[in-house]
């Protein structure tokens, strides 16, 4: 989506890690959401990178539990999927010909 709005290659990266690092940082990749301050809980259980990571967490380590319950994760990075590519779709300029 970036990609489609702006010129160069600097740019979207420039802006690729300005939205990066938030969403990292307010996620629980770093510190399970249990110890976060209230207010950075409910940040972080509105960022896609939670679910995602801990998706991650369930799938690739023995006996680790998905706090959020797999189905969650799943059913939350699906719809954010589908509703990113909804957006992307409509921002991608047709080209005919």
């Amino acid at each position: 989506m970036i990609a489609c709005l702006v010129k160069t290659r600097e740019r979207f990266m420039d802006i690729g890690q300005l939205l990066t690092m938030p969403l990292f940082f307010a996620s629980n990749a770093i510190y399970p959401v249990a110890l976060m301050p209230s207010w950075l809980a409910a940040i972080a259980r509105l960022n896609p990178l939670t679910y995602l990571v801990d998706a991650l967490r369930a799938l690739m380590l023995v006996g680790c539990q998905s706090t959020l319950g797999l189905g969650t994760d799943l059913a939350v990075l699906s719809i954010v999927l589908a509703v990113l590519v909804a957006v992307a779709t409509r921002l991608y300029p047709i080209i005919l010909g």
